[in-house]
């Protein structure tokens, strides 16, 4: 090396070693005593338990949270299956009552009476509920109004008729009912 590096080699390491022997000498742990090798096993462990205890209630958390998942979506198929059989049911109420006009169709009627009640028995099961709200007190969070009528019989804001049934699945509104809804007695003009 030519002397011009050898200076520049000399300036750059210098500082280097004093900045080194500064930082030693601030460091806060060379004031504190050294711990011992038991004492560190004792710290590590420490932290490992603690470490290990807070995996354990995450993991017992997730499967939790993944169970109540499963059940949300397990629900929701069986909201969409419900939903799709609901036509099913208004079309075999309606065909029940339009083949009680026929007298000649007595045995098929038997028959399909059973049916819709099976099928409903099954939907039941399932957690199906039917709302049939005649004569309650109009809920908008359960009912829909498609008309009012006036009514001497019931009060004003009941159901005066329901005209398609509504349904429940799981505490879980699946379709509103359409109701009618009482305007209450005729009031007359003078």
């Amino acid at each position: 090396m030519t002397k011009k590096n050898e200076d520049i080699s000399e300036e750059v390491n210098e500082p280097i070693v004093e900045a080194t022997e500064v930082t030693e000498e601030a460091s806060p742990e060379a004031s504190e005593p050294e711990l011992t090798d038991l004492e560190k096993a004792q710290a590590e462990a420490a932290d490992m338990k603690s470490r290990y205890l807070r995996s354990v209630a995450d993991m017992e958390n997730y499967r939790k949270r993944i169970a109540r998942e499963k059940q949300d979506i397990i629900r929701s198929a069986a909201a969409n299956v419900v939903e799709s059989l609901l036509p099913v049911l208004d079309n075999m109420k309606l065909g029940l009552q339009a083949a009680e006009n026929h007298p000649e169709a007595k045995d098929v009627t038997i028959g399909f009476k059973m049916v819709d009640e099976q099928l409903k028995k099954s939907l039941s099961e399932q957690g199906l509920e039917e709302l049939l709200p005649d004569g309650e007190a109009f809920d908008p969070n359960l009912h829909e109004c498609i008309a009012q009528q006036p009514s001497d019989e019931i009060k004003e804001d009941r159901v005066l008729q329901t005209v398609r049934a509504g349904y429940r699945l799981n505490d879980r509104l699946i379709r509103a009912a359409n109701v009618i809804v009482s305007s209450g007695p005729t009031k007359e003009k003078n």
